[in-house]
């Protein structure tokens, strides 16, 4: 597919994100994802191919029209679903965005990352145009992550371990599930591994919640967390204290 013609699927937008990088941020929320976390709160992300479809010049001009409102630390965010799984869209998206001195930012599970080719070569001319990635770990045990979320942490690990290569700023995100992944020996692991990397500038707890499970219900998939309730300021302030959070 050449640049002219290479589309994007997007499920939405959000003109004014806040929590989705620095600054104010328009938040793209790419369609497609393989995962299938036991928390999502967005399975209507899920399907491939789903969305509306558009060029990169298209989107772009879409998000331009919110620049007033990004000052100097906003810009572009893409999420989802999982956005590397439109690698070809974003590599066009971001070298636009940076033409026109966009700040860009990816939102990740890591799970398509791969040092195979095509992929890995594409990979790296996307990081050309990409200023910070907030990666989400799921889990750091592998049998866990792989209950978690059916798929593999092998990859994802070796994306952190790739971006801390090239020195690529990172944000982590990891989310706090009761009975799932709040225990101190997997924080633990987690953290010895965050801190053998360089370049992450902030790592996140995100306690988990249950606001999209209305959404398993309007797809009619069974919500595999029915009963665990969100984890209290104690065991959020135990993750942030293991994970060195703020440090």
């Amino acid at each position: 597919m050449s640049e002219m013609n290479v589309k994007g699927y997007v499920h939405s937008l959000e003109s004014f994100g806040s929590a989705d990088g620095p600054g104010v941020r328009y938040v793209i929320f790419l369609s497609g994802c393989h995962m299938r976390c036991q928390y999502c709160h967005n399975p209507d992300t899920w399907k491939v191919g789903a969305g509306k479809e558009y060029t990169p010049d298209e989107l772009l001009k879409t998000a331009l029209k919110y620049r007033a409102y990004w000052k100097k630390d906003g810009g572009i965010t893409v999420s989802g679903g999982e956005p590397l799984l439109q690698i070809d869209f974003l590599i066009e998206l971001f070298r636009r965005a940076k033409q026109q001195r966009v700040h860009t930012v990816i939102d990740t599970s890591g799970n398509p990352f791969t040092r195979k080719e095509p992929f890995f070569g594409k990979w790296k001319e996307l990081m050309k145009y990409t200023d910070l990635v907030l990666l989400d770990i799921k889990h750091i045990d592998d049998v866990k992550h792989r209950e978690l979320t059916g798929q593999t942490n092998e990859n994802i690990l070796d994306m952190a371990r790739a971006l801390n290569e090239i020195g690529k700023p990172v944000w982590i995100r990891h989310v706090l599930v009761p009975e799932r992944t709040d225990d101190d020996e997997s924080l633990g692991r987690l953290s010895d591994f965050l801190a053998q990397m360089d370049n992450i500038e902030r790592i996140d707890v995100l306690p988990y919640h249950t606001l999209g499970t209305f959404k398993w219900k309007e797809l009619g998939v069974p919500y595999q967390l029915e009963g665990i309730s969100p984890p209290g300021a104690e065991r959020v302030e135990n993750a942030k204290q293991i994970l060195r959070c703020g440090k």
